[in-house]
């Protein structure tokens, strides 16, 4: 009994000591793994973080009126493996890994077979779940990947993850870029994608994803993915034959005239919809880009331009008749230490009101402004404000300059600032609200607010159709608007502007040409001008109206008449040429007329080899491999066609091309080619710009 006694405490001791080895030995665990081993655990915590995230939706496309794509966005894939997919065993791997490693190095070319085989190799030995074979993968190359071998055994069996991204992309790259705009995710957007970025962003879905080493998501396949939903279609009020006409032009011109920049909008009157829009800026290598939209964006002082809304004033104050005489002396009038210049040396003597402004006489405006509103100046600035020119005007697209309209409660109201402003100065406003306002007086009145857009769409289907919307129903009595109407003629009648003159149609219009502020002040040892042209066509019954602006030309030309005037003169014959209900009815002749043959549009080199041999006479105007004619009185206009790329997946436009320029065209991009006819291209069944899906078939009818 004794020595069962003894023995017991022992035991209790043998527990005691074990329990606290125990305890300390657990202890050590926690402090080695917590302070030891901690970043080490930490990070793999960090690998297997699971999170519901986004999945973006496809953005909308950007089309022109007739259905070409300004802006689409384009599939780009990435490609990945699961190296220890339950599937994929170790004799399944090894028996496709020669194979699938010489065709990827085919089909990409960036490593070796060899050096292929090595990565995954690797990748596998890692245990890598999300290993990257390749960005940047096209769709073209993703067709020939499901071919390869262990990719076509599927998602599951092969471990392979293909990701779609997209990229947005501008078929028609420089033309109305800027108006178009951009978008770079959740950063940067203007022009249309960033005025209208709610209705073409879509709705984002959901999905789980599992947090991987170096901050990559991996898709975990629940089922629960919530699928997103593209975005809505946008179409624009765009011209994309206008357009390219208006850039083209505008790009000559700057190039012509060593410019720093310019801009070109062309708007439908009854609407106020844009038609065409360019603005090009000179880089440091004297090329042109679009990088700012200054018709929208860049608030100047207007100039010569101006002349017509300060003397509409005047006649709506009942203060000056278009048959008043004013003197403008020798050239020069004195207002206060002040003197205002007219550009003809000696002046234009006594004239009468209708020919001042006809041979825009700032000397002659300035006085008339002057006299009378000089005891009442804020009459003046209230008939600006019934125009409507010291509003802006809220248009779709961001970033629009703000009009600056100097009234007389300001500091830096003086005794010359109206006849200043009654030539375009001491004030601000941009070449869209210029032009808003001389559309108004071709509307008969009725000023409408630009608009960009037409149409919202889902597929097919109309979700939201834009109609013109009026800004003001009348900014000036009928006489007043009469009046201005008929100055607006004789500018090009007899006036600054009679070089823009054509026998076909009449344009009505006023040119400007204003010095441009340098660091605040006028440089009158090197001064910079602004020349630019505003009018309408034709002038009897208007459907057009159209302002071109040119800053700083450097060539010894700076007047409106000979810088700006000529791009809208070849816009206004564009627009007549193509425009049935402008032209007068043809009235047959009995006298010999030669006309040259009507040609086709096609690939230039085959076109200028055929109009070489058969000695037809023809003017290259084209830097492109694809082109389309004109053929007018004594020679065939060779231009430039916009063919997008086989990468941007678009169908092309073959119209007035031969079959077989428009079968190479349609079968490179995958479209099954079916033909009724014969002779040049008439209609496509599917319009050009549309998205191409391989294999669909297209009707090509000739004629």
């Amino acid at each position: 009994m004794k020595e069962r006694k003894r023995e017991f405490p022992w035991r209790i001791y043998i527990v005691y000591f074990g329990i606290s080895a125990f305890a300390i030995a657990i202890a050590f665990q926690v402090f080695h793994i917590q302070f030891i081993e901690g970043n080490k655990w930490r990070e793999r915590a960090d690998q297997v973080v699971t999170a519901i995230r986004s999945i973006p939706a496809d953005r909308g496309h950007i089309y022109s009126e007739d259905g070409r794509l300004l802006a689409t966005s384009v599939p780009e894939y990435e490609m990945r493996m699961d190296l220890r997919a339950d599937a994929l065993t170790d004799a399944i791997f090894k028996e496709a890994l020669d194979s699938l490693s010489w065709n990827l190095s085919q089909l990409f070319g960036d490593r070796t077979a060899d050096e292929y085989k090595r990565d995954l190799m690797n990748a596998r030995e890692r245990g890598d779940r999300y290993y990257l074979i390749q960005r940047k993968v096209t769709y073209k190359e993703l067709k020939v990947l499901k071919e390869f071998p262990l990719i076509r055994r599927g998602r599951y069996k092969s471990g392979v993850i293909i990701e779609k991204n997209t990229i947005r992309i501008k078929p028609f790259d420089r033309l109305a870029s800027r108006t178009v705009g951009y978008s770079y995710g959740e950063g940067a957007r203007v022009g249309i994608e960033a005025g209208f970025n709610k209705e073409l962003k879509g709705v984002e879905g959901k999905r789980l994803e599992r947090k991987l080493t170096g901050g990559v998501w991996m898709p975990v396949r629940d089922g629960n993915e919530v699928d997103p939903e593209d975005g809505f279609d946008i179409v624009t009020t765009i011209d994309m034959n206008l357009q390219d006409v208006a850039d083209k032009e505008l790009y000559h011109q700057l190039l012509a005239n060593d410019a720093e920049h310019g801009c070109v909008v062309v708007m439908e009157t009854e609407t106020g919809f844009i038609k065409a829009i360019s603005n090009l800026t000179r880089t440091e290598d004297g090329t042109y880009v679009e990088d700012y939209n200054y018709a929208l964006g860049a608030s100047t002082e207007p100039g010569s331009t101006f002349k017509l809304p300060a003397l509409l004033a005047c006649i709506e104050e009942g203060k000056v008749a278009m048959t008043d005489m004013v003197d403008t002396e020798n050239g020069i009038a004195k207002f206060y230490d002040r003197k205002i210049r007219d550009s003809h040396k000696g002046g234009y003597g006594k004239i009468t009101v209708k020919e001042a402004f006809a041979v825009s006489s700032n000397t002659a405006m300035a006085k008339l402004v002057n006299n009378s509103f000089k005891d009442d100046p804020d009459k003046f600035i209230q008939h600006l404000h019934d125009f409507n020119l010291h509003e802006p005007l809220n248009t779709e697209i961001p970033g629009e300059g703000m009009p600056f309209i100097k009234t007389p409660d300001r500091t830096d109201w003086s005794g010359v600032t109206l006849p200043y402003m009654a030539h375009g100065y001491e004030l601000q406003l941009t070449p869209l609200q210029i032009l808003t306002f001389y559309n108004a007086i071709a509307n008969n009145g009725v000023m409408v607010k630009p608009q960009f857009v037409s149409s919202i769409r889902k597929g097919s289907k109309v979700i939201e159709e834009r109609a013109p919307i009026v800004l003001k129903k009348k900014i000036c009595s009928d006489e007043s608007l009469a009046i201005a109407q008929e100055l607006l003629k004789t500018v090009v009648e007899s006036g600054t502007a009679t070089n823009l003159k054509s026998a076909n149609f009449k344009i009505a219009g006023k040119t400007g040409t204003a010095k441009v502020l340098q660091d605040g002040r006028y440089n009158l040892k090197i001064p910079k001008y602004r020349a630019s042209f505003v009018g309408y066509l034709p002038e009897d019954a208007p459907k057009y109206s159209c302002i071109v602006v040119i800053h700083d030309p450097c060539n010894g030309r700076i007047y409106g008449n000979s810088v700006a005037g000529p791009i809208f003169k070849e816009i206004a014959n564009k627009i007549y040429s193509n425009r049935l209900e402008l032209q007068k009815e043809y009235v047959a002749s009995n006298d010999t007329v030669v006309r040259l043959p009507i040609s086709m549009s096609g690939n230039s080199k085959d076109l200028e080899n055929v109009l070489d041999q058969f000695k037809v006479p023809y003017q290259r105007n084209h830097q492109t491999e694809w082109v389309t004619t004109a053929t007018g009185k004594e020679v065939v206009v060779v231009k430039d066609r916009a063919i997008p790329s086989e990468k941007t997946h678009m169908v092309p436009n073959v119209l007035g091309m031969g079959l077989r320029d428009a079968l190479y065209l349609m079968e490179n991009r995958g479209l099954s080619v079916e033909v009724k006819g014969s002779g040049m291209v008439k209609k496509q069944s599917i319009g050009a710009g549309q998205k191409i899906t391989p294999g669909v078939r297209i009707i090509l009818e000739l004629s």
